[in-house]
């Protein structure tokens, strides 16, 4: 018998996702090594897209975390061809949730820039 239809084969990384977060977290970075900026706009643009940034991740750790409740359930079946594929998502979930807590971590710090920016005007 062969594999159910709704488990994925293979195991692939969204590089497009991993380019843009790449170019917002270098965004954000940038911006907060500029000397106090009152350049409120540019600020509001790259949360914005920061935020944006952060819900792909989580759309992707629930895509993942699903795979893994597929997988899981298929292997308490007896079917342990998807062990590798388990290896995959685990690793795919736990860069996930790095990446979300880095880009957490620097939206934070330019929110703060943010208010600092809104004062000055």
């Amino acid at each position: 018998m062969g594999r159910p239809a709704h488990v994925l084969q293979g195991i692939r990384a969204n590089t497009r996702l991993s380019v843009e977060g790449e170019s917002v977290y270098n965004d954000i970075r940038e911006l907060l090594d500029e000397p106090q900026s009152a350049d409120l706009p540019r600020i509001e643009r790259t949360l914005t897209d920061g935020y944006a940034r952060a819900l792909s991740l989580e759309a992707e750790r629930l895509r993942v975390e699903r795979q893994i409740a597929e997988i899981a359930s298929a292997l308490a079946r007896g079917d342990e061809a998807q062990m590798a594929e388990l290896s995959a998502l685990g690793r795919r979930l736990k860069d996930s949730d790095d990446a979300l807590t880095k880009l957490r971590t620097l939206l934070a710090a330019l929110r703060e820039r943010a208010d600092e920016a809104r004062d000055v005007a």
